[in-house]
C-alpha cells in the first residue's frame, strides 16, 4: 500500500496517537512526540508542514514501526487502510 501525498504534519501526529505517542512541544516548525512503551521511550521530531515530503514520510514512518516493532507496511496498512 502507498502512503499517502498530502498527509500534514500534525495529520500524522494525530494519527500516531493511537499507538501511544503524544504531542510534548511544538519548537517553531517540528512537532515533538514521545512514545513510552514498556520499560523504553521513543522520541521522534515531525515537520508540522502543510505536506510531508515522501522521503521524510517514509522514514518517520520506518522509524516508528521499528520502534513498535512492526513491519513498515504493516504500520501503514493499520494507520491509511
Amino acid at each position: 500500500m502507498k502512503v499517502p501525498r498530502d498527509l500534514s504534519g500534525h495529520g500524522l501526529a494525530s494519527l500516531l496517537q493511537r499507538y501511544g505517542y503524544r504531542i510534548t512541544r511544538q519548537t517553531g516548525s517540528h512537532v515533538q512526540l514521545e512514545c513510552k512503551h514498556a520499560a523504553s521511550e521513543h522520541h521522534i521530531s515531525i515537520p508540522a508542514h502543510e505536506s510531508l515530503r515522501i522521503g521524510t514520510l517514509n522514514k518517520i514512518l520506518r522509524l516508528v514501526a521499528g520502534f513498535l516493532q512492526k513491519e513498515k507496511d504493516e504500520l501503514v496498512r493499520e494507520l491509511f487502510g
